[in-house]
């Protein structure tokens, strides 16, 4: 699969990017989502510069981030807690 170069705007800048095809989609519903978030902070809080607003939407995203990774490591725990389970019961049914 050849590479795609596409052009996204985040933050008033232009960027040129080469990605895979279906890279596409992801990375211009995350830019749009960058740039939605970035206009919701200037227009409920005052900022002296773009890097202002940047800086908390990296935040924002972040912290969603860590949340993410968070509920993701419960859940492996407790489905790890299950299969073991599961196996000790096989385990013991088979001998």
């Amino acid at each position: 699969m050849e590479n795609l170069s596409i052009t996204v705007k985040i933050a008033e800048r232009t960027f040129r990017l080469k990605i895979s095809p279906d890279e596409e989609e992801r990375i211009r519903t995350a830019a749009k989502l960058i740039n939605e978030k970035i206009k919701d902070y200037s227009n409920s809080y005052a900022y002296h510069d773009m890097q202002d607003l940047l800086s908390m939407v990296v935040l924002q995203f972040a912290v969603k981030t860590v949340q993410c990774e968070e509920k993701l490591s419960t859940v492996d725990d407790v489905w790890g807690e299950r299969l073991e389970a599961i196996d000790k019961v096989l385990s013991d049914h088979t001998q």
